[in-house]
């Protein structure tokens, strides 16, 4: 669990960042006065006025909101693993009496307070604009922290899942092959993955991306004939044939990802307890004899 020490985490970060303030500053303000001005009054003047408000004046809210995601989110990734790999400061931090749990709460709060500001940023340019109409407009800015601490989280607890993910990737294999039970099946497949989990990951990752490919290819292929199609026969004929054939093709792509996970489950088997194939289809084929 972490403890005050997370905010001493907290303020080693705020006072790395004050190095970096003035850049911070030019990305803070240059980037929604160019969102204000090309969409807001640029292509605003072509959309007709919103409930009686222009267009900047409904871009406004998005924009602030955006800006709080966008925050958090480059923070926890691109922030987060610089430190880790590029400048260390995670294992330096580890030397002192700072734990792990602490670094991540340090991290995470230090991401919605960046959050904060560059709502605060965002909020007075708008001011500036003449966009905003009511001082309740500051309300915006602890929902502004609130998103900044929401996302911060999100992307600190995701790389986490994914680890759990690929650790519990055969427990369906398991339950089946082995018939066993779910919980007995979810340790089963933690102890198999056990010093094998960059490989099942790649493993897993290279198949998700092949069938995406394949996939997209193949929707093209169908809407290219359904374009074809209505040159030849009715439009909604060539709707109905090329739905039919959106589900076969489903049919087909989707199964390959659960014999991926069948066939890692095997080979995890296969260098982990030496489990000989051969000698198990023996088994499942062959039924025993009856009793005399």
């Amino acid at each position: 669990m972490p403890t005050l020490r997370a905010l001493r985490v907290w303020r080693r970060n705020l006072e790395s960042w004050k190095r970096y303030a003035p850049s911070f500053f030019v990305a803070a303000l240059g980037e929604p006065i160019f969102y204000l001005l090309a969409i807001g009054y640029g292509l605003g003047r072509f959309v007709a006025r919103i409930d009686g408000l222009p267009y900047a004046a409904f871009l406004a809210p998005g924009m602030i909101a955006f800006t709080a995601m966008n925050s958090a989110t480059f923070e926890t990734t691109f922030g987060s693993f610089t430190r880790m790999t590029e400048q260390n400061t995670y294992a330096a931090i580890l030397a002192t009496p700072c734990s792990v749990a602490d670094i991540v709460a340090g991290d995470i709060l230090w991401a919605a307070s960046k959050s904060t500001l560059s709502v605060c940023f965002v909020l007075l340019l708008t001011a500036l604009f003449g966009l905003v109409a009511s001082p309740l407009a500051l309300a915006v800015v602890p929902v502004g922290f609130l998103i900044g601490l929401m996302f911060s989280v999100g992307f600190c607890v995701f790389p986490l899942w994914i680890w759990i993910g690929v650790k519990w990737i055969a427990v369906l294999p398991a339950m089946f092959v082995e018939n066993t039970g779910l919980f007995p099946a979810m340790g089963r497949s933690w102890r198999l993955v056990e010093g094998r989990w960059w490989r099942t990951f790649f493993i897993l990752l290279l198949v998700l991306v092949l069938n995406y490919v394949v996939s997209l290819a193949l929707g093209a292929f169908l809407y290219l004939g359904q374009v074809l199609l209505t040159i030849l026969v009715s439009p909604y004929l060539a709707l109905a044939l090329y739905e039919g054939a959106v589900v076969l093709v489903s049919a087909l792509v989707n199964p390959v990802l659960l014999i991926a996970i069948v066939l890692i489950y095997f080979d995890l088997r296969v260098r982990k307890e030496a489990l000989d194939l051969f000698q198990l289809a023996h088994q499942v084929t062959v039924s025993p004899p009856a009793p005399a």
